[in-house]
């Protein structure tokens, strides 16, 4: 694995769940397709922080030396690479052939025209972890294919739990018990992730409702089901931690990094957060080096419910090549370069058939785990809106999680407010 750049920023490409200002349009025409649909391709990319897609790229060029590809990169920021997008986009720019996008703009650049549906008989969608193809489709067609995958996981100080005779938490009631009696028996703190009212906060919300067995969102954000049993248990679950304790008041302002140095820092018994903690935690400056483990997510009764995080490649709508830019997404999403994904861009591919590799399960052996957790992930709301969608869980649930608003009162405001989002208010 290369570590190129400061691994701290590694989660924003990991991860990449910020999402920006959304907006919808009229579908763009199509331009007509030169010399047959063919030609050389733009990539646009958030930042490649390990700078393994340059050599990628480099071998796709020889390899088709009329066709090169050529690699732009946004900053690293997806607030930013977004609104970069979303401006040409929006002006009917030709510039991008292929996109790299968060799995959670699929469904607004879709609905808005600025991206084109794909043949999904050109991909083998097979043997692609069958929820990210999920992320892939709206209004019943594929409009992308799933590039990099990514699912939150639970990690746990095993070097704790073992001297108290205990295992890792599969509910959410011995999640509660570990972090209220042990945690402070060993100076820590009980529980945390991301919940600062941002992106991060929407993803650990969607866990905790999904887990419980509720949603947001129908029928790809036009109807609302917020306003149920299940729901009210999820946010529950969230602001009685924090009202008991055992989630500290801290972690309100907390997104990956803060939380993940606290983990490293030896200062959480538990921690939800995604995999790229796991190589930092190993790290030669970690204070729990060898001392933790990672378990999928618990939830009411036994394992939760993960949201998928990760990126989808899409091919523009104004692409002037788009025959080729469907087969270099067909190339990155190849076996071939979808395992050097993992051992040099330290990004969870999403072919099925990696996470059962000797050799890499030995490299990575948090691969197992992940693959179990992706199964059992969720998508995020599908939505048009999803940035308004976003905006108002973070808003609400964070405001519950202070105390500021009872999970019921919670709910009904969520319900009210996503209502007008639907209707496009």
């Amino acid at each position: 694995m290369r570590w190129t750049r400061a691994a701290g920023r590694w989660f924003l490409a990991a991860a990449v769940v910020l999402a920006g200002h959304a907006g919808t349009g009229s579908p763009a025409a199509r331009p007509d397709a030169h010399d047959g649909g063919r030609g050389p391709v733009t990539l646009v990319t958030a930042g490649d922080l390990t700078e393994y897609l340059g050599p990628v790229l480099d071998d796709w060029n020889r390899a088709h030396p009329g066709e090169r590809a050529t690699l732009v990169e946004l900053p690293d920021s997806a607030d930013e690479t977004r609104a970069q997008l979303v401006t040409a986009l929006r002006a009917g720019s030709d510039r991008f052939d292929v996109l790299n996008i968060d799995v959670t703009w699929t469904s607004e650049f879709a609905a808005a025209g600025w991206i084109a549906p794909v043949d999904p008989d050109r991909f083998p969608l097979g043997t692609f972890l069958p929820p990210v193809v999920d992320t892939t489709t709206f209004g019943g067609r594929l409009y992308a294919v799933p590039y990099v995958t990514n699912a939150g996981l639970l990690y746990y100080r095993s070097d704790v739990l073992a001297a108290a005779g205990e295992e890792p938490p599969r509910t959410w009631a011995e999640l509660a018990r570990l972090a209220k009696e042990v945690a402070p028996e060993h100076g820590l703190d009980g529980y945390a992730g991301q919940f600062l009212p941002y992106e991060g906060l929407t993803a650990n919300a969607t866990e905790a409702v999904r887990s419980a067995g509720g949603s947001f969102l129908g029928d790809e954000g036009a109807t609302v089901t917020v306003d149920s049993d299940a729901a009210r248990a999820g946010l529950r679950f969230l602001t009685e931690g924090v009202r008991e304790g055992w989630i500290p008041e801290e972690s309100l302002g907390w997104k990956e990094e803060e939380s993940r140095r606290a983990f490293q820092e030896g200062r959480l018994l538990f921690l939800r957060n995604w995999p790229y903690v796991h190589s930092l935690a190993n790290g030669p400056d970690s204070e729990v080096a060898g001392r933790f483990g990672a378990v999928p997510l618990p939830g009411p009764d036994g394992p939760g419910v993960s949201v998928l995080g990760g990126s989808n490649l899409a091919v523009s709508a104004r692409s002037r090549h788009p025959e080729t830019a469907a087969d270099l997404i067909a190339y990155l999403t190849g076996e071939r370069v979808q395992r050097r994904v993992l051992t040099e861009g330290a990004l969870p591919p999403v072919r099925a058939e990696l996470y059962s590799d000797p050799g890499l399960v030995r490299a990575f052996p948090y691969l197992p785990t992940l693959r179990e957790s992706v199964l059992a992930a969720e998508p995020r709301p599908k939505s048009p809106r999803y940035d308004q969608v976003s905006l108002v869980v973070q808003a609400v649930v964070h405001d519950a999680m202070a105390g500021r608003q009872t999970p019921e009162a919670a709910v009904a405001r969520l319900a009210r407010e996503l209502r007008a989002v639907a209707r496009g208010g």
